[in-house]
């Protein structure tokens, strides 16, 4: 029975590194989105951070990444950035990929 604990254990040991360092690329993924929208914008440096602050913690309002696009696509539109649901659907998955890159970088240093 020792072996099936240890099994056991691992697998879950491992369920949830795989779910924190998913909830670490979704949080940078949106930190990115949220600073590449406020260059859109032109925000300075600190209106940036901050605008990318707000943009991660609206991915807390519903599952999914709508609560996300709409926040962004709303702000963008209202800053008089022209911008479409598919522009932001393609920044949001190359933002994606730049965040694993940047979380798996910095985990294997």
């Amino acid at each position: 029975m020792t072996q099936f604990d240890d099994r056991e254990r691992a697998f879950e040991t491992k369920f949830a590194h795989d779910e924190e360092m998913k909830f670490r690329i979704t949080a940078r993924r949106n930190k990115l989105l949220g600073q590449w929208a406020a260059r859109q914008m032109g925000l300075s440096e600190a209106e940036t951070e901050s605008y990318a602050k707000d943009v991660v913690r609206s991915d807390f309002e519903e599952a999914g990444d709508h609560d996300v696009i709409r926040k962004v696509l709303g702000d963008l539109t209202g800053a008089g950035v022209e911008c479409d649901e598919d522009t932001l659907a393609e920044a949001l998955r190359n933002k994606e990929i730049e965040a694993r890159r940047q979380i798996i970088e910095s985990t294997n240093l």
